[in-house]
C-alpha cells in the first residue's frame, strides 16, 4: 500500500472512542496519504506500506492535534484597564452596565479594518498553533452591526488562509445589545434575524450560530428566535448558557439540537438531561472561571454520571479570558474543576471535535480522519496536564504536513 508519510517508533494516544481510556498504543505507527490517516495502530498490525517519507519519532508520544472549540480570537483592542478595575473590586456586570465589557471591545472592533483584525489576531493564533492546536473555532460578536460582524467573520476566514490550521467560524451577533438599540433588545434581535443571519448564511461566512443567554444579554425568548431562524437557514447552533445564572439556556439549546452549550456553571439537572438526550456537548471554560474569580463550579460529576461529553476551551477573549494556551487550560480544568488527565485530553481532542460538528473528521487518531497530529517530548501523557507554563511540543502536523 502506498502512502505519503509514515510516523513510526511512536507511542499513540489515539483517543478512539472504541478503545479504553486514552486509546494508548505502544510501538505505534501512523500512515497518512493525501492529508488523511490511512492507518493508526500497533506496528505489528500495520500493513506493508511504500511511503514517500518515513519519520522515526524516537519513542515520543503522539496525540491528535489539539482543538480549541470556543474562542473570540478576532477583536479590536484589549481591556487591560478593566482588569485593573476588577482588581479594585468592580464586578463584570457593573463594568458592562457602565459601557465597558463587550461594548468597549465593540467600539475598538468597529474602528478596525479587516486587515487590522487579521494582524492583531495572528499573534494569538500563532500562540495556539505553537502548542499543537490544529483546529480553532472563532466567533464574531464584537461588531454588533451587519457590516462589522461580517468583517469579523471574513477576518476569521482569512486567518485560515494565512496559517496551516482549520478555522471554524461562528456568528455571535446575539452577544450584546449595541448602544444604538439601548432599551430595545427585541429590535436588535429583529435585526439579527431579519438581516444579519440571512446575509451571513448567503455569503457562507459562518459554520455555526451562537448567542449569549443571560440577564445582561439576551432572554431565552430572544435566543429562541435567533436559533429558529438559524436552523431555517441550515446553520447549526451552540450557546453561551448558565454562566452567571440559570435561565434554562442549555435546555433551550438542546431543543434546537445544539452542538454545544458553553460555560454552564449554573447548569441544573433538567439542562443536563436535555443535553444528554440531544447529544449536546458541555464546553467548560476554566479560563473565564479563573479570571472572573467565580465560585460556582460547573456540575462535572453530574455531567459524568449522565454521560454528557465534556470539552474544554480557552474562551480566548479580551475581557474575561485573555488566554491563548490549551495546555494551561487543561491544567486549570484539572485543578479548578477536578477533571482527570483522560478527561482533559479528550476534552481538547475528541469531544472538542464533537462540539464543532467535526467528530468524523478530527479529534482522534483513526483511519479516515484528517492527519492532524501533535508530537510531544514527554514521558507520559499526564505531563501535558500537569505542567504549567511549559510547552513540550516536538512537532505539529496539519493535514499530513
Amino acid at each position: 500500500m502506498r502512502c505519503d508519510t509514515i510516523w513510526q517508533n511512536a507511542r499513540l494516544c489515539t483517543l478512539a472512542a472504541h478503545m479504553p481510556g486514552l486509546g494508548i498504543v505502544e510501538d505505534g505507527v501512523i500512515a497518512a496519504d493525501d492529508g488523511r490517516i490511512v492507518f493508526a495502530g500497533a506496528a505489528t498490525d500495520a500493513p506493508a506500506f511504500e511511503a514517500t517519507r518515513t519519520i522515526d519519532c524516537g519513542g515520543r508520544w503522539i496525540t491528535p492535534g489539539l482543538i480549541d472549540c470556543h474562542t473570540h480570537l478576532v477583536h479590536g483592542g484589549n481591556r487591560a484597564g478593566e482588569f485593573e478595575m476588577k482588581l479594585a473590586g468592580a464586578r463584570y456586570e457593573d463594568i458592562a452596565r457602565a459601557g465597558g465589557g463587550i461594548r468597549a471591545t465593540m467600539r475598538a472592533t468597529r474602528a478596525s479594518s479587516e486587515a487590522d483584525l487579521v494582524a492583531s489576531a495572528l499573534p494569538r493564533l500563532d500562540a495556539l498553533i505553537a502548542e499543537g492546536a490544529t483546529t480553532i473555532e472563532i466567533k464574531s460578536g464584537y461588531g454588533l452591526s451587519p457590516e462589522s460582524e461580517a468583517r469579523m467573520l471574513r477576518a476569521a476566514r482569512t486567518l485560515g488562509r494565512e496559517r496551516p490550521v482549520t478555522i471554524r467560524t461562528t456568528f455571535l451577533g446575539a452577544h450584546a445589545v449595541p448602544p444604538e438599540f439601548d432599551g430595545d433588545a427585541d429590535g436588535y434581535t429583529d435585526l439579527v434575524c431579519d438581516r444579519m443571519l440571512p446575509a451571513v448564511a448567503a455569503a457562507g461566512l459562518a459554520d455555526t450560530v451562537d448567542g449569549f443567554c443571560e440577564g445582561i444579554a439576551f432572554s431565552p425568548a430572544q435566543i429562541e428566535r435567533v436559533f429558529t431562524r438559524a436552523r431555517e437557514l441550515g446553520l447549526s447552533v451552540k450557546l453561551h448558557a448558565e454562566q452567571l445564572s440559570n435561565l434554562g439556556g442549555a435546555a433551550l439549546a438542546a431543543r434546537h439540537g445544539a452542538l454545544s452549550a458553553d460555560h454552564l456553571e449554573h447548569l441544573d439537572a433538567d439542562g443536563i438531561a436535555a443535553m444528554r438526550r440531544a447529544g449536546t456537548v458541555a464546553v467548560l471554560l476554566p479560563g473565564a472561571f479563573y479570571f472572573l474569580r467565580e465560585k460556582q463550579v460547573p456540575p462535572v460529576e453530574q455531567l459524568r454520571a449522565a454521560g454528557v461529553p465534556i470539552a474544554i476551551a480557552t474562551d480566548c477573549n479580551p475581557g474575561t479570558s485573555p488566554l491563548t494556551s490549551l495546555l494551561l487550560t487543561m491544567n486549570m480544568a484539572a485543578t479548578l474543576f477536578r477533571l482527570t488527565v483522560e478527561e482533559c485530553l479528550a476534552a481538547v481532542t475528541r469531544n472538542a471535535a464533537l462540539a464543532l460538528g467535526l467528530g468524523h473528521e478530527a479529534g482522534t487518531l483513526e483511519a479516515g480522519r484528517w492527519c492532524d497530529l501533535a508530537i510531544w517530548d514527554v514521558e507520559s501523557p499526564a505531563e501535558l496536564v500537569y505542567r504549567m507554563g511549559f510547552n513540550p511540543l516536538h512537532a505539529r502536523i496539519w493535514r499530513g504536513k
